[in-house]
């Protein structure tokens, strides 16, 4: 895992627009409509080949694939895996709850275009969990090389995101297991299918564990924040299993309170999560900073002073149509370097991904391109400040 020994680099979360066209094939798919064939593969493939080269074009140096070959960052694994079925609605949010007027506007907000929902009726799981076929996860692998192949000038560093085991058991009820530890553990042992091929195929292995910080207000709010703890410590374990084998520097995870416009003022704090987070055997922590409820927590990454795991920080919001200047962007960045005493720890990433559910992204695909871009600025006016001084 590459660190930033001259200059910051910068990377993003995961998910990135997908072309309206192939969200459309989702949508139809999720419905159970009638899909030709190949058709959502191919249109998948398009939209990889339009969007490594335009991540290279903002500066990125450690980028994916978009995304652009999932649903979902979680449930194209209905796909991938057996035993899901059914439905259930998901609980709400606890600042949904706590501001209906909020929630109002965010229903008809969400209802006002074509995506795929992951907070609404989503799956369950009704029988014996398990990944049908690695050569799935290893074309995704394939195809993202040949178009990497292809560029004149790569990424510095390609990553490929998987799901944490515990957003899955979270969201995708469980109605098979005798126990949800049962569950977990099925849940990690099919994911680590996936942990493995990524790093195999030579890509950085991010894992998208939003539950370390999203179920404290969704299925533990409420409950006594050592239960939520309880879990995420379980969720941590499971992942430590699952990566049995593969390099702790060739994997970073990504933790965040849900990539949602809205109160958030029922959050877990960092400081509260913090120590089950540093549990997971990875190189990087990837956590947001740019959002106006957890800018303030940089200041927590102080306990991590004086060690060598990284961290992404989060200095682009992935949820609003400003487009950072490249100042405020440099200040985030040098934000987190003094806490962490090295800024060649820090890496300057996005707060979460721009489209984690197709259909579902707030920024305007132009302003995505513009915000990324803007981070490459803020990134390098950062490093010269960081760097003149060591």
């Amino acid at each position: 895992m590459l660190r930033s020994e001259t200059r910051i680099l910068t990377t993003h979360t995961g998910s990135l627009p997908r072309p309206a066209a192939l969200t459309a094939l989702y949508v139809r798919r999720a419905r159970g409509e009638a899909v030709a064939a190949g058709e959502i593969e191919a249109a998948g493939r398009a939209a990889l080949a339009d969007i490594v080269p335009k991540q290279i074009a903002a500066g990125i140096d450690i980028g994916n694939n978009g995304e652009q070959q999932r649903e979902a960052f979680f449930l194209y694994v209905r796909h991938r895996m057996s035993g899901f079925g059914g439905g259930w609605v998901r609980p709400g949010f606890a600042d949904m709850r706590a501001y209906p007027g909020w929630a109002s506007l965010a229903a008809a907000m969400a209802g006002a275009r074509e995506n795929i929902a992951n907070t609404g009726t989503v799956p369950q799981a009704i029988g014996e969990v398990t990944y049908l076929d690695r050569a799935l996860i290893e074309e995704e692998c394939a195809d993202f090389r040949a178009v990497l192949d292809a560029q004149p000038r790569g990424f510095a560093e390609p990553f490929l995101s998987a799901p944490s085991p515990g957003i899955i058991a979270s969201a995708l009820q469980n109605v098979h297991y005798d126990s949800d530890a049962a569950y977990l553990a099925a849940l990690g042992a099919a994911l680590s299918v996936e942990y493995h091929a990524i790093v195999d195929a030579g890509f950085l292995l991010q894992i998208d564990a939003p539950d370390l910080a999203l179920e404290r207000h969704v299925l533990f709010q409420d409950r006594p924040l050592r239960d939520f703890l309880d879990f995420a410590e379980a969720v941590v374990a499971t992942i430590n299993t699952a990566l049995h084998g593969i390099p702790t520097n060739r994997v970073r995870m990504h933790a965040c309170w849900g990539n949602y416009e809205g109160p958030h003022d029922r959050d877990v704090d960092l400081a509260d999560i913090l120590p089950v987070l540093r549990q997971a055997k990875v190189g990087a922590l990837v956590l947001p900073f740019a959002n106006p409820r957890h800018q303030h927590e940089t200041r927590v990454l102080r306990a991590l002073a004086g060690g060598d795991q990284l961290v992404v920080a989060g200095v682009i919001d992935t949820l609003t149509n400003f487009v950072e200047h490249p100042e405020v962007v440099a200040d985030r960045i040098e934000a987190a370097a003094r806490a962490l005493g090295d800024p060649a720890r820090v890496i300057a990433g996005t707060d979460c991904g721009f489209d984690t559910s197709a259909g579902r992204g707030r920024v305007a695909e132009d302003v995505v391109w513009a915000k990324l871009t803007s981070l490459s600025a803020g990134a390098r006016l950062a490093s010269a400040r960081l760097f003149a001084r060591n």
